[in-house]
This record gives C-alpha cells, sequence and structure tokens, in this order.
C-alpha cells in the first residue's frame, strides 16, 4: 500500500484548467509588464550571441569545418520542432517555469522536478560558459590595445600560466544578477535596446563579410566528414534554443496565451537566418584551421585587413553575448521561484521584492554561483554541464504536448502544433539523437546532479509539495 501511496505521489499534476485560480493567494507572483516584441528581444537575445560570437568559430575550427553551416541547420531543425511544442504550451499554461511547470501539469510531479532540477544546473552553466565566452573577446581587445593585467586574473586554474581566475566572466555574472533584481520592466528595456545592437552588428559583420569571401574556403566543405557536422550540431545546440529560457517569462507578460507563442517562433526565425548568413561569411573569410575558436568574427576581419572593424565586432560581441548571460540567468530564477512557489523547494527563495516584484534571493544566488563557474572552471568542462539537461527538457516538452494533445483534445489553445504528432516526435528523435553524440563525462555529472536531486526530492519536496499538502 506504502508503495502504491507513493506511486501515486509521484504522479499527482498540477490541474492546467485552474492553474491560475490555484496560484492565486498561495504565494508570491510576478509583475505582467512584457509585451510581444520585449519577449521576441529576449528570445533572440538568448539565442543570438554565444552561437555566432563564440561557438561558430569553435566548431569550425575543430569539429565540422565549413560545414558548421549544416551544424547549425540541424540543430535549428531539431529546435524548431521542439518550438512548436513549446508555443502550443506557452499559450495553454501563460506561468512562470516553462519546461517544469509543462512537466508538471502534464506529466506529474516527479517529472516536473526532474526537469526543473535538471535546469537549474543547466542554465546556471550556460550564464557562465557565456560569460567566460566574453571574456575571450575581452582579452582580444587587450591584446589589441596593448593593455597588459595581471596573469593571474585573466583565466581559470589551468588555462594559461599563472591564471588563477577569470575575473571579468565572474564580475559580469554578478552584474547581470544586479540588473534582473532592478525589475523586470527595466531590465527589458536594457535587453531591448542590446539586442538591436547586436543584431545590427550581425548584419554589418554579414554585410561586410560578404565581399571578402573566398569560395576555395569552403572546399572541402565535409573536412571532418558528416559525422564532424553531427558532432557540431550537438555542440552548437545550447546556442539555439534561448526561446526556451524566454518561456519561463510568461508570468510577467502582459497576454502571455497570444503573445508568447507567437514570440517563441519569430525568435526562432530570426535567429536561425543570421545564423546561417554568419557561418557561410565566416568560413568564406578563412580556412577553417585558421579561424580562431574563441574570437573568429574579430580575427577573421583582421586577416583581410579589416582591424578596425575586428574591434567594434569584439565591442558588439561583448555587448550582445551579455544579452544571452541575461537570458538564461532570467530562466534559471524563475524556474527556481516557481519551484518554490509550489512547495518542491523550500518557499524562502520565492520571496519577491516588495516593489519591484522579482525574486531577489534566487537571483543573487543564482549570480554567485554562475560567477563561481566562470571563475574557476575552463569553458571546455563548464560547456559540458549545458547540453544533456536542455535536450531532455526538450524530450520531455514534446512528449508532454502528445498525450496533452489526446488525454484533453477540447481545452482551449491559443496555438496549436501543427502536423501532429509527427512534429513533436521529431523533436523527441532529434533530442535523443544528439545526446549519443555528447561525452560520457557529460552523463557522468548529469547523473551526479540526478542522483542529488533524488534525495532532496524525497527527502523534501514529496512531503513538502503544495500539491501534496492539498493545496
Amino acid at each position: 500500500m506504502a508503495g502504491l501511496r507513493m506511486g501515486e505521489g509521484i504522479l499527482r499534476r498540477k490541474p492546467i484548467e485552474h492553474i491560475e485560480e490555484t496560484e492565486v493567494g498561495e504565494g508570491p507572483r510576478l509583475e505582467r509588464s512584457l509585451g510581444l516584441w520585449q519577449l521576441t528581444a529576449i528570445g533572440v537575445g538568448g539565442i543570438i550571441g554565444a552561437g555566432i560570437f563564440t561557438l561558430a568559430g569553435t566548431v569550425a575550427n575543430g569539429t565540422a569545418g565549413p560545414a558548421v553551416l549544416v551544424s547549425f541547420l540541424i540543430a535549428g531543425l531539431a529546435s524548431a520542432a521542439a518550438a512548436l511544442s513549446y508555443a502550443e504550451f506557452a499559450g495553454l499554461i501563460p506561468k512562470a517555469g516553462s519546461a517544469y511547470t509543462y512537466g508538471y501539469a502534464v506529466l506529474g510531479e516527479l517529472a516536473g522536478w526532474f526537469i526543473g532540477w535538471d535546469l537549474l544546473l543547466e542554465y546556471t552553466a550556460i550564464v557562465a560558459v557565456v560569460a567566460i565566452g566574453i571574456s575571450g573577446y575581452f582579452s582580444f581587445l587587450l591584446g589589441e590595445t596593448g593593455a597588459e593585467l595581471p596573469a593571474w586574473m585573466l583565466g581559470a586554474p589551468g588555462t594559461g600560466d599563472g591564471h588563477r581566475v577569470d575575473l571579468f566572466a565572474a564580475v559580469l555574472c554578478l552584474l547581470i544578477a544586479y540588473l534582473l533584481n532592478l525589475g523586470i520592466k527595466n531590465a527589458a528595456r536594457f535587453e531591448m535596446v542590446v539586442v538591436v545592437l547586436k543584431v545590427l552588428v550581425v548584419l554589418l559583420v554579414i554585410a561586410v563579410g560578404f565581399f571578402h569571401i573566398d569560395t576555395a574556403n569552403y572546399n572541402p566543405f565535409f573536412p571532418y566528414g558528416i559525422g564532424g557536422a553531427f558532432t557540431g550540431a550537438a555542440t552548437v545546440f545550447f546556442a539555439v534554443f534561448g526561446y526556451d529560457a524566454m518561456s519561463t517569462a510568461a508570468e510577467e507578460s502582459k497576454d502571455a496565451q497570444r503573445h508568447m507563442p507567437k514570440a517563441i517562433i519569430y525568435s526562432l526565425a530570426i535567429s536561425m537566418v543570421l545564423y546561417v548568413l554568419a557561418c557561410l561569411v565566416l568560413t568564406g573569410m578563412q580556412n577553417y584551421k585558421d579561424i580562431d575558436p574563441e574570437s573568429g568574427f574579430s580575427t577573421a576581419f583582421k586577416s583581410v585587413g579589416l582591424s578596425g572593424l575586428a574591434d567594434v565586432i569584439a565591442v558588439g560581441a561583448i555587448i550582445g553575448i551579455l544579452t544571452v548571460m541575461f537570458t538564461f540567468m532570467l530562466g534559471v530564477t524563475r524556474v527556481w521561484f516557481s519551484m518554490s512557489r509550489d512547495g518542491l523547494l523550500p518557499r524562502w527563495f520565492a520571496k519577491t521584492h516588495p516593489t519591484r516584484h522579482v525574486p531577489t534571493r534566487v537571483t543573487w544566488i543564482v549570480g554567485f554561483a554562475s560567477a563561481a563557474i566562470a571563475g574557476f572552471l575552463p569553458i571546455g568542462e563548464a560547456a559540458e554541464l549545458t547540453n544533456i539537461g536542455i535536450l531532455l527538457a526538450f524530450v520531455v516538452v514534446c512528449a508532454a504536448v502528445i498525450v496533452l494533445r489526446y488525454r484533453q483534445p477540447d481545452l482551449p489553445r491559443t496555438f496549436r502544433t501543427p502536423w501532429m504528432p509527427f512534429v513533436p516526435a521529431l523533436g523527441i528523435v532529434f533530442s535523443i539523437w544528439l545526446i549519443t553524440f555528447l561525452q560520457w563525462q557529460t552523463w557522468a555529472r548529469f547523473a551526479v546532479w540526478f542522483a542529488v536531486g533524488l534525495v532532496v526530492y524525497f527527502g523534501y519536496s514529496y512531503r513538502r509539495s503544495a500539491l501534496a499538502r492539498g493545496r
């Protein structure tokens, strides 16, 4: 009987039909102030950044060569299938938490916990990875000006002679936490301005670089074989799902049921067009063997005699990649806030600021945690913490949209995923397939984090959740 009761407990679900009403008065709520284009800017801000300015060069140089373009197309296709599933849920369940909330409402408490716990690590690690990437461009600019800083502050231990901490990356994480604590309205204004500047820089790169393409650099197009392009897709995947973190802000949207699905689709479409064009320019301007893995576009423009523009690109990269940090730190704090409000984590974390209506406690905790990762781990080790959890979240969301469509087909949906169940099934297949390309060390780290999560769930969350208490 005890086993039966536990089985029923881990499968208890938040009722979708009453999800708004059941949460009224049960805890802190977020302020609805974001419009369609602010949401789209947050999505574009999360997608465009490290993928163009850092990962494109990294994958082109060591994994895929000119076929980095194919890597982004594969990752984009898998991401698009999941994006359509996210769009349906975003219109149906306009609450904070994204994949965590969707999994909780459709597949049950343990599935929701699993995804939420997973995203806490993944999003925090992404913030750190992006901060390290910005630090690389900052080092490029310092080299151009001839300025010298103490070696101890220029990188994580083991990344260079005398390196002790990547101080610039750590400070960036804390600055983003401070910005988010100013309130979502003010933070979104900053995000909108910076995203516009970033898109303009990318368009400048594409327009100028087009006239310096040497088609001989495209040969061979698959120097590492088709497998290299697929491995590259698994690596760049985290650069094409910023809409996932953006969807965690549903509860802060003025009209989430109409605006969230559009913002998800618009942000991915805009970003993929820019990714394809940027990859063509990067691998056409410079032989893939000569592309700098850390500041690809800056060194590519410098190689054709455009050093002044290379500096502009480096500055644009630093500014632009900040928006990726913003989007994912926003995402992790909203997932944490939602889990705490549901009682799966201590409700102390869900405390919001009395006037700014943002979860200040978790924002500062994430800020310091990401700063520690960015400061003391090399970018490769930090990046290994990111992809597997997001891919598994995609599997859960795509599976949940299929289950819910058949379980409750008459729910009022403002957006319906087309070609059911083919599209979400494609998202599941692509995600599982990309997971197989990840290294065993990634699985090992994930297994440890998952085991810790199970201890926390059965030791605390199972009995303390709002549903367990009948609330």
